[in-house]
């Protein structure tokens, strides 16, 4: 997009941090502003690419937003409430949904799960909330990702592509194989192998990495990682997730000290990468 838009889209973003009312951001009348449209949708289309649902109520990071997806020819729909956010996602089908957690109907969260109940579309969450347990209660919720503003565009647009990518390969015919780099793992013979070479792993390991790849790119906290390994009755014994990993990446990973596939989410859980 060019060091000078990329510039002008970070200038947007902390605008937008450091108005705190609308009133204010009118008296700006800045450029971008000026066209007021009426609560609820705006609908801006690009030509090409995948459809992105954008809900979030605060004007100059909506326009951010829509500048940085449509630049990267997405195309774009725009909800201000969580009501009608629900509504443009049972009418209008999206491949991905960006959300912001403060809505000024409803909360976020409460959306995220009405959204679950119907589809496993990628939902990444941008939110000024910074806290650890918010992060942890959005993704438990069912949202692939979380960033926290200000975010940077890069950043933004990576989890994007691989949450897409996540998306795209849940909908393609099961073979029973799941791979990724190097890791390729049979699921018919229930067999691990990385770089051709045999790997053996306990039961757990397996199923703690049978998790991780079919979310492969997703973040996935210590609760979900233990209720998909242990079973149901386990949610506050992190210390299994972090010895069964430990494991994992002692017997897969090239260098152990700088994990390529399982990366940790500080206090939150755990994300098996996808290369770029």
């Amino acid at each position: 997009m060019g060091v000078v838009t990329s510039a002008f889209l970070r200038i947007t973003c902390i605008l937008a941090f450091a108005l705190s009312t609308r009133k204010r951001l009118h008296h700006l009348r800045l450029p971008w502003l000026t066209n007021r449209r009426p609560a609820g949708v705006i609908t801006m289309m690009a030509t090409s690419g995948a459809l992105i649902l954008v809900i979030e109520d605060d004007p100059p990071i909506r326009r951010f937003l829509h500048l940085t997806l449509e630049g990267q020819n997405y195309r774009v729909l725009e909800a201000t409430t969580a009501a009608e956010g629900l509504r443009l996602f049972g009418q209008d089908s999206p491949d991905a949904i960006i959300l912001d957690l403060g809505l000024p109907d409803r909360d976020g969260l409460a959306l995220i799960k009405d959204i679950r109940q119907l589809s496993q579309l990628p939902v990444i969450v941008v939110s000024a909330r910074g806290q650890e347990r918010e992060k942890i209660d959005a993704l438990d919720a069912g949202a692939d990702d979380y960033l926290t503003k200000p975010f940077g565009v890069g950043e933004l647009l990576a989890r994007l592509r691989v949450a897409l990518r996540r998306s795209a390969d849940i909908h393609r015919p099961d073979r029973g194989v799941l791979e990724v780099g190097d890791i390729n793992m049979n699921l018919d013979t229930r067999t691990v192998t990385v770089a051709g070479k045999n790997v053996h792993l306990t039961p757990h390991e397996y199923r703690l990495l049978l998790v991780l790849l079919r979310n492969a790119g997703k973040v996935l906290t210590h609760r979900q990682l233990l209720k998909e390994t242990w079973g149901t009755g386990y949610g506050f014994e992190t210390h299994y997730v972090r010895v069964c990993v430990n494991q994992l990446r002692r017997k897969l990973e090239p260098d152990q000290s700088q994990p390529k596939y399982i990366h940790t989410e500080t206090g939150i859980g755990y994300r098996f990468n996808i290369e770029e």
